[in-house]
């Protein structure tokens, strides 16, 4: 019985406390489900920051892998270039070169060699880093490689049918390449690709970055040092991410995201240019949006629909963070090293040639003075030391070419034409931005560089000896190498300093500066290029930089008619761009009311990446004939004079140098040079015109002589003659 009673007791004892033992036992069974929880999100985690045992041994088999497996956060770098001139895939060859070091499987792809429809979304799971290096060709445009992925990547990013994450755990960085000269089209391409590639949910490893070709703001001084700073940055941060590891944060916490370990400074261009707020983003090494991004994403994504009534708070959360930006930019613009920080402070300009341009002039046979001029030796200067005869300018005006020296003060132009003869390895620019050297300078090394290449033509075979010591002293200058001559601010102290040794002028200007040209001091021939007669064609061909373009070349027309000197149109024929425009031709003729007009078919200078012209675009010496005839139907105030058939050029003159019957082109040099001294003794109050410096044209040089340009002295002249007379004619 006492047996019974102890159980009972005991019974009734659990019964009385059921409920502090179902709590014991509920506690237990939580327990347990967090720890089975816990374990869990641990083995996930394990698995994800490892490859999976097929993959593992399809690296194996590729020779990728080591020999055991370990874990691998990239698999590899593809880098994929857009490239017009060359320079993106070079840049991409020599990033390829750097990631090989790491030992990492690198593959450098053109665009216009790759389908983006078949295999771009294979890259969101192949765990490489995708590199895109890409240029901005004309008006914002891609370059033709790129423009096929561009378009198509743009349609994906607005297509709803992909999904905004059709990219995702794609990872990408991107480096574009553009001028800053053009304002409205700056690096566009490379910013619309990480934009677009965001659209869709891709990741940047770090911020897009912009190499710039002008010189004057490029962040290093050169477009090749832009690209090597962020190669290093690129290349540190791809270590990063092979190790497995992540960037400190930026100090700003965002939606739970701790950043507050340290702060990166901004990769991002200076030459944003009105880009949108997205642009201006913090690198993040491994997969995150942009700080803009965000934003968009705590209002509830870029294309969420916003109540009005949130607009507001909107519109304070956007100023809110650029002012934040704004902040950092001030930080970071102070801790620039001392040396960087002193040479803005004292406002010290760049010189205009870079080591890779130089190295690239030099190869071209430029030789260079200071820091943006130079001088060339002229091939019809080596043609007339033989005997063999000078250019066109010998034949129109009596200049002596084993004489002259060609060259320039200044290498920048505001153009891009598309027959350019140094194929745009020139830097271009709309106003002077760079170091100047001083006019005494340039002319003496100018001289001494040009004497210094004429004495490698002693004791050469054919060169007369006569002739070879007439060339140590230059009579003539010819300013137009290449670049933009009038853009030098100290033009006219150059142009008094060739007066004064004596040398003649010939000044080329591409008719975008017009206040220059009102200001030039007397030249003795001062030369505008025309190279198409309507805006659109003018733009096609010149490619200029200024938005007003065409009112510049207007205005730069009419400021040549108010010159006292000679004035010449330079016209360049390019088949199928510009010889079907007689009538236009006509009214601007009118307009600049020149003295002269040199009409000549272009010269093909060899393939180029830049440009598309071929030998189809080359008239022929008829075919520049018969332009020239018809255009002289309507301009009755002119004819044509002379001819060069070896340079396939014409000269049509006012009929005022046709005096007494007989024509009047060619120059009295001497007499040039006593006028201008005249000139500068007087203060500039005497003045004289382009008639009292005239000399007779000699008949062998006139349109219609059987030499038809050549002059009688030339060797190979009296060769041709002389093989007719032994045939008999």
């Amino acid at each position: 019985m006492e047996m019974w009673n102890c159980f009972y007791t005991c019974l009734a004892s659990l019964w009385l406390h059921r409920f502090y033992i179902y709590s014991v036992i509920a506690f237990g069974i939580s327990l347990w489900i967090v720890v089975q929880l816990f374990t869990t999100k641990k083995k996930g985690e394990k698995s994800n920051g490892n490859l999976s045992s097929e993959v593992v041994e399809e690296k194996q088999a590729n020779g990728y892998a080591a020999l055991q497996a370990k874990e691998v956060y990239v698999a590899g770098v593809k880098i994929f270039y857009g490239s017009q001139t060359g320079t993106a895939r070079r840049f991409a060859k020599g990033l390829a070169e750097a990631v090989i070091s790491l030992n990492l499987p690198v593959e450098v792809i053109s665009m216009g060699d790759y389908d983006p429809d078949d295999c771009l979304a294979e890259e969101t799971t192949s765990r490489n880093i995708c590199v895109f290096l890409v240029a901005t060709y004309t008006d914002g445009q891609p370059t033709e490689s790129a423009a096929w992925f561009c378009k198509w990547l743009e349609e994906t990013a607005n297509d709803f049918r992909f999904g905004k994450t059709y990219l995702k755990g794609l990872r990408y960085a991107v480096f574009g390449l553009g001028n800053s000269v053009y304002v409205d089209h700056y690096n566009t391409v490379g910013r619309n690709i990480d934009r677009w590639l965001w659209m869709l949910s891709a990741s940047r490893i770090m911020t897009r970055a912009e190499g710039d070709c002008n010189v004057a703001q490029s962040k290093h001084g050169s477009i090749e040092a832009d690209f090597e700073a962020w190669k290093t940055k690129f290349l540190s941060c791809l270590q990063a991410l092979c190790r497995g590891e992540k960037k400190p944060c930026s100090g700003k916490c965002k939606k739970g995201k701790c950043k507050s370990q340290g702060k990166q400074s901004k990769e991002s261009s200076d030459h944003d240019h009105g880009a949108s707020e997205y642009e201006n983003a913090e690198a993040e090494l491994v997969e995150t949006t942009s700080e803009e991004e965000a934003d968009a994403e705590e209002v509830g994504g870029t294309n969420s629909v916003i109540d009005v009534e949130d607009l507001g708070n909107v519109m304070s959360h956007m100023k809110k963070a650029k002012r934040e930006r704004e902040l950092e930019e001030g930080h970071v613009g102070t801790s620039l090293s001392g040396e960087t920080a002193g040479r803005k402070e004292a406002g010290e300009k760049r010189e205009m040639i870079t080591a890779a341009l130089r190295d690239a002039l030099t190869k071209q046979g430029y030789k260079l003075i200071g820091s943006h001029s130079g001088v060339k030796l002229c091939r019809w200067t080596k043609s007339m030391l033989r005997g063999r005869g000078g250019c066109y300018k010998h034949t129109f005006y009596g200049i002596e070419s084993h004489r002259c020296m060609e060259a320039t003060p200044s290498l920048a132009c505001a153009n891009k034409c598309v027959f350019c003869w140094r194929h745009h390895t020139n830097p271009v620019g709309t106003e002077w931005r760079w170091k100047m050297d001083q006019p005494e300078m340039i002319l003496q090394e100018a001289i001494e560089n040009h004497q210094n290449m004429i004495k490698q033509f002693k004791g050469v075979a054919g060169v007369k000896a006569d002739r070879f010591e007439e060339a140590m002293t230059a009579k003539h200058c010819a300013l137009s190498l290449v670049g933009e001559p009038i853009m030098y601010p100290q033009i006219n102290r150059f142009l008094k300093l060739l007066h004064q040794h004596n040398i003649s002028s010939f000044l080329v200007t591409n008719a975008q500066f017009p206040d220059e040209i009102r200001n030039l001091e007397p030249v003795t021939q001062l030369y505008v290029s025309v190279d198409a007669s309507t805006k659109e064609s003018l733009k096609r061909i010149d490619r200029p930089l200024f938005k007003d373009f065409w009112q510049r070349f207007l205005d730069s027309l009419k400021a040549l008619s108010e010159k006292q000197q000679r004035t010449v149109y330079r016209l360049t024929l390019v088949k199928a761009w510009n010889v079907d425009e007689l009538k236009a031709y006509a009214d601007l003729v009118s307009l600049g009311k020149p003295d002269f007009i040199e009409v000549k078919g272009v010269t093909y200078c060899g393939e180029s990446s830049a440009s598309s012209l071929t030998m189809a675009n080359v008239p022929w010496h008829e075919e520049v004939v018969r332009f020239v005839q018809e255009l002289v139907e309507f301009i009755p105030d002119y004819e044509i004079a002379c001819e060069h058939e070896h340079s396939n050029c014409l000269l049509i003159a006012h009929k005022k140098f046709k005096v007494d019957g007989e024509w009047c082109t060619w120059i009295n040099y001497e007499r040039f040079q006593e006028l201008v001294r005249e000139h500068e003794r007087s203060g500039g109050s005497k003045t004289f015109t382009a008639a009292d410096y005239t000399a007779r044209t000699p008949r062998w040089a006139l349109f219609g002589s059987s030499q038809r340009g050549f002059d009688p002295l030339d060797v190979r002249y009296q060769r041709k003659s002389k093989a007719k007379d032994i045939s008999g004619c």
